[in-house]
């Protein structure tokens, strides 16, 4: 059976350490604190599960060589079209995005498509027809065709940057 790593253990318990010297000396405020990661936890944790629920069904129906023909080196257009639409169809923080991107790098996703991924996030439908009432159509339309050029040219760019590093 393979060990599971915990990858930052002494940084958690660093942090925990300086909680509870903290406390002795500040608990009201460090009381405050952990109320406001409780409430944060409680927000984020359905998304985890959402993620992991992702993952998992990813893992379970769909081989790496299946994905990796949508999302592997010689994916092409329909990798960048489904990662710019995966990204803006997404919600969340982005961090609860991360287990499942790393999963699917280990599996063959490319750094530029991940890149594709995150910058597409900055369009969001439910605030489109807001970003319109203040800002208007023509507006809102070249901004968000402008954030969809650049994650494409910023996923190639990575992608570049990681070929010259790999050399």
């Amino acid at each position: 059976m393979k060990k599971l790593k915990f990858k930052g253990l002494k940084f958690l318990l660093f942090v925990i350490a300086l909680f509870i010297l903290v406390s002795i000396f500040d608990f009201e405020n460090i009381a405050k604190i952990m109320d406001k990661i409780g409430s944060m936890l409680l927000r984020i944790l359905p998304i985890f599960a959402l993620v992991i629920t992702l993952t998992a069904i990813i893992n379970y129906f769909l081989k790496p060589e299946k994905i990796m023909r949508y999302f592997g080196e010689n994916s092409g257009i329909k990798g960048i079209f489904y990662t710019l639409l995966g990204g803006i169809i997404s919600h969340g923080p982005m961090y609860a995005w991360y287990p499942m991107l790393d999963d699917m790098r280990k599996h063959g996703l490319k750094f530029g498509l991940i890149a594709n991924f995150m910058y597409a996030r900055a369009v969001k439908i439910p605030l489109l027809p807001f970003m319109v009432g203040l800002f208007g159509l023509p507006f809102t339309v070249i901004v968000n065709v402008y954030i969809l050029i650049f994650a494409i040219l910023q996923g190639k760019i990575i992608d570049l940057l990681i070929k010259e590093k790999e050399k």
